[in-house]
């Protein structure tokens, strides 16, 4: 397992892992960074965490460029970041990152794929049940992949006030 880098600006870092979870839980999206030889890439997904496992659970198509590499190399980085937008006048831009490093596992177990579904699912949709009961069917969930992010390592930095350096 790589080192982590210790944050250059602690003024910055969010030390709280409960604050830090809660961007995970927060974020409607994460990207993640992954790599197989020397060739790097990313991939912007919608997610669940599941924070019991501390987990992050995602879907995607069987196949693919992205399958492909975490099939070769299921190490990854992700970050989940809430922007809260660049503040006019003052040249800062206000933000929060949960930063996280992991295993991918693609599922196979029927029982947790749907419990995966259900995480994904309460977590973006505002009207969850409705969804679950209509759409997590054997055959829905068959046509699937579901990816399992187990995070050995949690960050957290923000920037949530303007800062005025003369």
């Amino acid at each position: 397992m790589s080192r982590v880098h210790p944050l250059r600006r602690k003024d910055k870092e969010i030390a709280d892992e409960a604050q830090v979870r809660a961007i995970l839980r927060e974020a409607k999206h994460i990207t993640i960074a992954m790599s197989l030889g020397d060739e790097p890439y990313l991939a912007t997904l919608s997610h669940g965490y599941d924070e019991g496992k501390n987990c992050v659970y995602f879907h995607c198509a069987r196949e693919g460029k992205k399958v492909e590499i975490l099939r070769g190399n299921p190490r990854v980085w992700g970050q989940a970041l809430l922007d809260d937008g660049y503040q006019q006048g003052s040249c800062d831009h206000l933000y929060r990152t949960a930063q996280f490093r992991g295993r991918v596992t693609f599922v196979e177990d029927q029982a947790e794929k749907e419990h995966a579904l259900r995480v994904m699912i309460r977590h973006l949709d505002e009207d969850p049940e409705k969804i679950i009961a209509e759409q997590i069917t054997p055959h829905s969930t068959g046509r699937i992949l579901v990816g399992r992010i187990d995070i050995d390592h949690m960050s957290g930095k923000r920037a949530d006030r303007v800062i005025v350096q003369l």
